[in-house]
């Protein structure tokens, strides 16, 4: 079904002048639609990936249940007292619905765009890097107090590392097709790695961690920066809204932000993790969400950066090699080389660990976090 057809049905008064490819994503297709229209110029077309989200009612009902809480929050504060923050809208269709389905079945949804603002693919500099994490901050903090059984678990299993790794042994009964140099450094690669996956889900079965609501997916790419101060104003992409461990989001912010060449580069052996970066990361998030962390909290920082990078290359390779049916891949071996740079990643986390976690342990007890 043709994008310009599934934008119509959100604004049908309006002349469209364009609906072009937007953002990076993986999982869904998303597109910035451009209006003839004083009332607002653009907003965010997407077509849900029902393959990885097959009750997309369910994430609306999350996002709504989300936003709604968040404007409270935000209508409660002084003014005056908080920076901007913005947080995207559900664009109904014209008859009252949250989606539309088109003849083939596929589901489209639209959202507000937030405008002057821009999601870069890397972090551009150490102010960039704080503010990064003062939006993971904002966003756990703005959410913390909303119970987690409002929330429906869309994606059931998404980041709980040995369920991934059990899938990809599945994977594997099947054979791996090739014997690669490179298929064979990711299968040493997971192999050497297998003891540790659970690190963090056995911390939550000791009730040492507790789930609360988060975000999912807090790449630096969803983290929206003001095109004119640089400040952070909102953390869109809002699919993977749900219940888990804020310990994915926190791990999955640094992996993101702390690689300097991104995801996609041809450079493997120069990617690293950065701990410049982290640490102004962490100095931003915890500068507003140092009020609710625990000490177990803090104590399992360092494993939710290793594993999150690691958790992500297993997914690539488990989906290379079942023929890339959840990432998008723009050729056979995309979703392997992926993985190889997210291997990489999780090598440099290592040969650094005592530098990470002295970080973090400066960090705990630095006055005024």
């Amino acid at each position: 079904m043709d994008h310009l057809h599934a934008a119509a049905q959100f604004r049908p008064d309006d002349r469209i002048l364009s609906v072009q490819e937007h953002g990076s994503g993986n999982v869904n297709d998303t597109y910035l639609v451009t209006l003839d229209s004083g009332r607002q110029g653009h907003f965010i077309l997407q077509r849900i990936n029902q393959h990885v989200f097959p009750r997309p009612d369910l994430i609306i009902l999350n996002i709504r249940t989300f936003s709604e809480h968040v404007r409270r929050h935000l209508l409660d504060e002084p003014a005056g007292s908080r920076r901007q923050w913005e947080v995207p809208r559900i664009l109904p269709t014209p008859d009252g619905k949250d989606y539309w389905t088109d003849p083939s079945g596929e589901c489209w949804r639209a959202m507000s765009f937030v405008a002057r603002s821009t999601g870069h693919t890397t972090i551009q500099s150490i102010d960039h890097a704080r503010e990064a994490g003062y939006a993971l901050g904002r966003f756990h903090s703005l959410i913390c107090d909303l119970p987690v059984d409002r929330l429906h678990d869309t994606l059931v299993g998404f980041h709980i590392t040995p369920r991934y790794l059990r899938h990809y042994d599945r994977v594997l009964e099947n054979g791996v097709g090739t014997s690669s140099p490179e298929v064979q450094h990711c299968l040493r690669f997971v192999g050497e790695r297998r003891s540790w996956v659970s690190v963090l889900e056995d911390a939550r079965a000791g009730g040492d961690l507790l789930l609360r609501p988060i975000h999912g997916d807090p790449k630096v790419d969803n983290i929206m920066i003001d095109d004119m101060t640089g400040q952070a104003v909102s953390l869109v992409d809002l699919d993977t809204v749900k219940p888990g461990l804020i310990h994915y989001d926190i791990g999955d912010c640094l992996r993101s932000c702390c690689n300097p060449l991104g995801e996609e580069t041809d450079r493997i052996e120069e990617v690293h993790f950065e701990t410049d970066l982290c640490r102004a990361i962490l100095q931003g998030y915890l500068s507003v969400a140092n009020c609710f962390l625990s000490e177990h909290d803090y104590a399992y920082l360092y494993d939710a950066i290793r594993l999150i990078s690691f958790e992500l290359g297993l997914r690539f390779f488990t989906d290379y090699l079942e023929g890339n049916v959840y990432f998008k891949a723009r050729y056979r071996d995309h979703n392997l080389w992926r993985a190889l740079i997210q291997f990489k990643l999780t090598e440099s986390i290592e040969s650094q660990e005592g530098a990470i976690r002295a970080i973090i342990a400066e960090l705990r007890d630095e006055p005024g976090l």
